[in-house]
């Protein structure tokens, strides 16, 4: 478990996030809702489909601009 201020990240945001929205320069951001109005966003790159890593983690309120990158996949609610 890796921590971020005081708040544990967990791998199941990158393993079963909410959606997937496209980055800038071939990352992957993972956003995750956490509680009501605020979301995990894990930043990633998948070298392989079996490799990756992460860049860093962060917590937003404002998933509707990360929303406007593209969104890649989101899950069925």
């Amino acid at each position: 478990m890796i921590w971020l201020a005081a708040i544990p990240i967990s791998w199941g945001a990158i393993e079963d996030p909410d959606m997937i929205v496209r980055g800038y320069a071939g990352e992957l951001l993972a956003i995750k809702r956490v509680e009501a109005g605020k979301s995990l966003v894990v930043v990633y790159r998948e070298r392989s489909a079996d490799d990756g890593f992460v860049i860093t983690a962060y917590l937003t309120c404002r998933v509707g601009l990360l929303m406007k990158r593209g969104v890649l996949w989101r899950k069925n609610p």
